[in-house]
């Protein structure tokens, strides 16, 4: 077998290449998997300490943003809120 496939556009690529990337690809899948549980425990260890899971996340994702984005969008949530007379 060669180490190239041929295409009918005529490019080739290398099949140790593509099958490296894929191995790549499949090691970044299992890690990502294994953070993934990782977090799930420390979600069930803060709400095991009596913390709210929903509100920690709502702070996980605010914290991602600029300032100037978290003050705007809770800027138009207030304006929603107020204009559906939940305020």
């Amino acid at each position: 077998m060669s180490d190239d496939i041929t295409h009918d556009t005529a490019q080739s690529v290398s099949v140790g290449q593509l099958r490296a990337f894929i191995e790549r690809i499949e090691r970044l899948e299992e890690e990502k998997k294994t953070i993934s549980d990782d977090i799930k425990e420390v979600y069930a260890e803060l709400k095991g300490s009596g913390f709210d899971a929903p509100a920690v996340r709502a702070i996980i994702r605010a914290r991602k943003k600029e300032a100037h984005e978290r003050q705007e969008e809770e800027a138009m949530i207030q304006l929603y809120m107020d204009a559906l007379g939940m305020s």
